[in-house]
């Protein structure tokens, strides 16, 4: 029988108090998991906590009000968090950087954003990695984007970083295997969170399109004709997760309803 039991576990994921995050954290705590948030917002997350389910026994949530940006912080305070309490999941999940052409950013775009993604995954890791290898049992899931395997249009710096955390998840998993921890990627395609809303409107600013028409012409690039729920995205991060996904380790898992040409 599959194993997706994860009693017992503690699951840290970042950018949870909406869309993908939030609703990895729901999947993760039915499975028994016991879950910290981490976000900026110590209002949303303390709401987002309290409505995670504790069916099992002794299961408890929490969170942590942490910014990203500042990684010698963001470190401190996930060491004192995996000190007293070893940290078994990883999820990381943080919004993309703004639309535009790559030719047009300048290099603080791409500096901010190395920072924001690539730096602050590496310090997170960094912080988490003892407990994992104390407990020869780890997961590492890095929340990117399909666009690591095609580039997207007018997401210039979001296909660049992006594609180095894909990198840098590809040479950890190498380097962590040995020790029962995985690293795998999930590549979201289009999905109805906030972040969706915001590529809308861009395109439709940049085209002159309405949001409906743009929305039209990327449903047509998606083979069963819909946007994904955040809640597909978050199972597909459960799994990679769960012990039943001990031996994935390294891939970059699209769940995109099939809109990738690509094998």
């Amino acid at each position: 029988m599959m194993d997706l039991n994860l009693s017992g576990k503690h699951a840290l994921l970042c950018g949870a108090t909406e869309g993908i995050g939030r609703a990895a954290a729901l999947e993760l705590a039915l499975l028994g998991a016991d879950i910290t948030l981490l976000a900026r917002r110590g209002e949303a997350l303390a709401s987002a906590a309290a409505a995670l389910p504790c069916n099992f026994a002794g299961q408890r949530h929490d969170w942590v009000v942490a910014d990203v940006s500042d990684h010698v912080t963001l470190k401190s305070q996930v060491q004192a968090l995996a000190s007293a309490n070893p940290v078994h999941i990883l999820v990381n999940n943080t919004g993309g950087p703004p639309g535009g052409r790559a030719v047009d950013a300048d290099a603080a775009a791409y500096l901010a954003a190395f920072h924001q993604h690539l730096l602050a995954n590496q310090a997170l890791v960094q912080a988490v990695l003892p407990g994992m290898q104390g407990a020869h049992w780890g997961r590492i899931v890095n929340v990117i984007s399909t666009s690591v395997k095609e580039p997207i249009v007018n997401l210039g710096v979001s296909n660049s970083i992006r594609a180095a955390v894909a990198g840098w998840a590809k040479t950890l998993s190498r380097e962590l295997g040995a020790d029962g921890i995985t690293v795998n990627n999930v590549l979201p395609g289009y999905t109805r969170t906030g972040r969706l809303e915001q590529i809308l409107d861009d395109r439709s600013a940049s085209t002159g399109k309405s949001r409906e028409a743009v929305a039209a012409a990327m449903l047509a690039t998606v083979p069963v004709g819909r946007f994904a729920e955040a809640g597909e995205i978050a199972a597909a991060i459960a799994f990679l997760a769960s012990p039943a996904a001990a031996y994935i380790n390294g891939v970059s898992l699209a769940v995109d309803g099939g809109r990738m040409q690509s094998i």
